[in-house]
């Protein structure tokens, strides 16, 4: 079931045209960006790209936030390679997402601690949690 914010912390605004040939611009305009559909040649980036990038963002923080608790500093080094596919499947399409966590000079069983927990508390995790396929690797 949906939970309601009693608070909102922030509110990210974009203002998109044109789909995935067009444009999208934030209203601080931090964001200024062009669009391109997968695997073309123009110049551009694409929704599974920017997912993938708002995911492996946000998990890490969520990461940050485990190590904190668990009173273990995170690696400068830690990093997520994250890939976001576009499927197709007898005309429906959908999403599936892989996140390959690396945390080098910290031991597996704590690793794999924050990772668990990163995954309970992000956000993007919760967000895609029975609505797709995900795998998520400590490498």
């Amino acid at each position: 079931m949906p939970v309601t914010a009693d608070k909102v912390l922030y509110t990210g605004k974009v203002h998109t045209t044109g789909a995935r040939d067009g444009r999208s611009r934030s209203d601080d305009n931090h964001l200024d960006i062009q669009h391109s559909a997968p695997g073309s040649a123009r110049p551009g980036t694409n929704p599974e790209q920017l997912f993938a990038a708002g995911w492996s963002a946000c998990f890490e923080g969520a990461m940050q936030l485990a190590a904190r608790s668990m009173k273990v500093k995170l690696p400068e080094k830690t990093a997520i390679d994250t890939e976001v596919d576009l499927c197709n499947v007898d005309g429906a399409y959908f999403l599936q997402a892989r996140l390959n966590v690396s945390i080098p000079g910290l031991d597996r069983e704590t690793g794999q601690a924050l990772v668990d927990a990163a995954h309970q508390t992000c956000p993007y995790s919760k967000l895609s949690r029975g609505n797709i396929h995900v795998e998520i690797t400590l490498v």
